[in-house]
């Protein structure tokens, strides 16, 4: 049996948390490996909605759950995670839930600086969700963090305060406040240490047990790879590297362990904050589309902008991720369509690209080149067979897969756990 890494194929909000959650009913570990508190993932069981930001979507089923070293912890959004879906029915304790040691933290001067940062950037803006989660993978790579780990010695916590406020004290000055209160912030780190450690543990170890005997790995990443700090439309990305390859890194297991990579792809476009979008739409589609998507985000509630399918991105994102198949979501919000119009190319300064390029200048001036394809009348909602949707929506799903080049091993038809159309088992390679 094959372990399966879960990404993002566009700007993140495509749909994963309801495609991990039908994965790790069948898994034996689920594996957040990057991200903060800044991913939302909304998850419908039943009758029961659960949103998720930090925690991974296999804590909902019982499945072991693992927050690996690659993610930024906020310890205090982790514990008000945790008392929610606890209020909501969900058992979390050491037995099914536990925190990389490693892990660096994201502590309130980060979330200080984010804000600061953002008020200050004008048209510079990136539109972080000001969660503090930039600072902390700067201040992570600039060996001045503060640990999961550290939590237990906090008495000895001295020199690396000395090296994170030497840092953040002259930002903040740069903005006309305060210094940080190192006093203030080692009372709510002892507050909150306990709680924090009663999951800490080198989890490197718990998965090599867990391989070992044979179980099945779910690694579940957070945005989407056009978000990535590498491959994405950068600047207005994320902090992390969100391509599977981080899987690895991110959890402490070698990259030979991340097995089937299945890249979940929204049956149209959509992202939220700044930044380019080449088929980006601002008349009345595009507020249909976010009407039936329901297209605001699950952390911060702000609206996504919306557009027609990109198939040269999604190949893009496909082939820099190394994606074994896609899962492809959201199919329903197409139906009733006219016309439905595919995004195959790009025109910049009179050339034809078959990419996006590497300038966020270029990306923003790149003009989409579309095909059109005939709609379809009929519902794909809650359709569990290829029998059960309208021969246009099949030719739709046949006409994406051969422009991204790469095969759809799942079909999403609505928020529901069951209402999956299983193409290829991702966890029978």
């Amino acid at each position: 049996m094959a372990n399966v890494t879960v990404i993002g194929a566009q700007w993140g909000d495509e749909g994963k948390g309801k495609i991990v959650d039908w994965l790790a009913s069948r898994a034996d570990a689920v594996v957040r490996f990057q991200g903060g508190h800044n991913a939302g993932h909304t998850l419908v069981v039943g009758d029961v909605t659960y949103k998720l930001s930090l925690l991974p979507s296999g804590i909902v089923t019982g499945t072991l759950s693992i927050i690996g070293n690659g993610v930024v912890l906020d310890p205090w959004a982790l514990k008000a995670e945790i008392e929610k879906l606890t209020a909501q029915g969900v058992e979390i304790d050491a037995e099914n839930f536990a925190i990389a040691d490693n892990c660096a933290l994201i502590l309130p001067l980060h979330r200080d600086l984010d804000g600061l940062r953002e008020n200050a950037a004008g048209t510079g803006k990136i539109g972080t969700t000001g969660r503090g989660i930039g600072p902390a993978y700067e201040d992570k790579v600039g060996r001045r963090a503060i640990r999961v780990c550290d939590l237990a010695h906090l008495d000895a916590l001295g020199p690396q305060l000395d090296r994170l406020c030497a840092h953040h004290d002259a930002l903040r000055h740069g903005f006309g406040q305060d210094p940080v209160d190192r006093e203030s912030l080692l009372n709510e780190l002892r507050e909150i240490a306990d709680y924090v450690l009663q999951f800490a543990q080198p989890v490197w170890k718990r998965l090599k047990k867990v391989r070992k005997a044979g179980a099945r790995i779910l690694f579940e990443g957070a945005q989407g790879v056009l978000l990535d700090v590498d491959h994405g439309t950068y600047p207005f990305v994320t902090s992390s590297n969100t391509v599977s390859g981080t899987a690895a890194a991110g959890s402490g297991l070698g990259p030979a362990s991340t097995g089937f990579v299945l890249g979940i792809v929204k049956a149209y476009t959509t992202r939220v904050g700044s930044g380019p979008f080449p088929t980006e739409l601002s008349d009345e589609i595009g507020q249909r589309l976010g009407e039936r998507g329901h297209e605001f985000g699950t952390v911060t509630g702000r609206q996504r902008r919306c557009g027609w399918f990109d198939a040269v991105l999604v190949r893009q994102s496909c082939s820099i991720s190394g994606v074994t198949g896609i899962a492809l979501t959201k199919l329903d919000v197409l139906d009733g369509f006219d016309v439905v119009r595919i995004c195959t190319g790009y025109r910049l300064d009179g050339r034809i690209l078959d990419y996006l390029p590497a300038h966020a200048a270029d990306q923003a001036r790149v003009e989409p080149i579309y095909e059109e394809m005939e709609g379809w009348k009929g519902t794909t909602a809650g359709a569990r067979s290829w029998a059960d949707l309208p021969a246009q929506a099949i030719k739709y799903i046949q006409r994406v897969q051969e422009l991204i080049e790469t095969p759809v091993a799942l079909v999403s038809t609505s928020p529901e756990r069951e209402d999956t159309i299983l193409v290829r088992d991702p966890f029978v390679d």
